[in-house]
């Protein structure tokens, strides 16, 4: 593990190869799984901001969806709140191109510049998984590993990509650039030890 002020980070999301290969996975963790995208607070006051933008994005089904249960679901397995899942459980602020690979309703309308708004931390961050110890104040950065992503993996070992630095823009969303350039240090040390293991 790697402690850099009060987050510890597992030693996979330094060393495990990842690049997202959406031609073969199709965005399937926007469309599998057992909950939502976990909300982080006050992303839940940003996306009803932009809702009405949204919603002129998605299905009619989708949109129904929502109106109904909210932007924000309660997930007791999860012990947590995240977006609304369709009854196939695909998210429901899900859209398809035409070559049927998910894609984020949120993200479309930020690369459209209409919002500010990116996507939640959490899928932008993934597989990378933070869970907070409230007790001690301090994040558990882990890689959350599922065999939809194993193009990711074979992708990442080929154009030798390491998960945190395929996630650097979320993390740095979610801390600070500087954090980002501390584990670059930290994994050109690694690196640069003959056993690989983590430096002192």
């Amino acid at each position: 593990m790697i402690l850099i002020d009060e987050i510890l980070i597992h030693e996979d999301v330094m060393r495990a190869p990842f690049t997202c290969d959406l031609e073969k996975c199709k965005g399937a963790c926007c469309w599998k799984g057992d909950y939502g995208a976990p909300l982080e607070k006050g992303e839940e006051n940003e996306i009803k901001d932009i809702l009405h933008l949204v919603l002129e994005k998605l299905p009619k089904e989708n949109q129904s969806l929502i109106k109904e249960k909210g932007v924000d679901v309660f997930y007791k397995g999860m012990d947590k709140n995240g977006t609304p899942l369709m009854p196939d459980g695909a998210c429901a602020f899900l859209i398809r191109d035409e070559k049927s690979i998910g894609k984020c309703a949120f993200e479309e309308l930020y690369e459209e510049g209409k919002t500010s708004f990116k996507k939640p931390i959490s899928c932008h961050l993934y597989p990378i998984r933070i869970e907070r110890n409230n007790k001690t104040g301090m994040d558990f950065v882990n890689y959350d590993r599922w065999s939809i992503c194993n193009p990711a993996c074979s992708l990442g070992k080929k154009l030798n990509t390491p998960l945190f630095e395929f996630c650097s823009e979320a993390l740095e969303r979610k801390y600070s650039p500087d954090l980002v350039e501390q584990l670059r240090e930290v994994k050109e040390a690694m690196d640069s030890n003959r056993d690989g293991n983590l430096p002192t």
